[in-house]
């Protein structure tokens, strides 16, 4: 019974010892987390031009739409971005359009790209081209490509900051 009550007391006294011993209540502060996300929307003013731009996180499901053809948030066929920008209310306003082909050429200078957020990927523009296809413009180059509609590319909304003209790169457009 002795060497069961030495035993005990001993593995007692160790593990007290190798936990550094310390009893006391206090605690250690605890640091506050900010209630502010990593990722916020955002938007960008192109002064020059007039235009507010959408810049928004892309999510996960948006790239697999993407990448799969299929139709999700700021991804999708052409239709749906056309749907997407008329509906969209985002930093307190709801007047968004899906961008001109010239809008989208002009916004994306290959050597500065002014996006928090963006993909290296083709954009929908609202400007047709011949046999019903309709322009995308590839960030990377800023060059403009016809599209089939019902290909699936990324979003990027537009708004005008005035209720002026649009930038056509030919001619203004009420």
């Amino acid at each position: 019974m002795k060497k069961v009550l030495i035993s005990a007391s001993l593995a007692m006294f160790t593990t007290l010892l190798m936990a550094g011993g310390d009893t006391s209540e206090t605690l250690s502060p605890v640091v506050e987390v900010s209630k502010t996300p990593c990722k916020t929307n955002k938007v960008y003013i192109d002064a020059d031009q007039k235009l507010m731009w959408q810049d928004a996180v892309y999510t996960d499901g948006e790239d697999g739409a993407f990448k799969r053809g299929h139709s999700v948030g700021k991804a999708g066929k052409h239709g749906h971005a056309m749907n997407y920008c008329r509906a969209l209310n985002y930093a307190g306003y709801n007047d968004w359009r899906l961008p001109t082909a010239d809008e989208l050429t002009n916004v994306h200078n290959p050597q500065d790209n002014p996006f928090t957020y963006h993909r290296g990927a083709d954009f929908w523009s609202s400007t047709p081209t011949t046999e019903n296809r309709y322009y995308v413009v590839f960030t990377a180059d800023a060059m403009q490509y016809a599209r089939n509609p019902s290909e699936s590319n990324y979003i990027r909304c537009v708004r005008c900051l005035d209720g002026g003209a649009v930038f056509s790169g030919s001619k203004d457009v009420k």
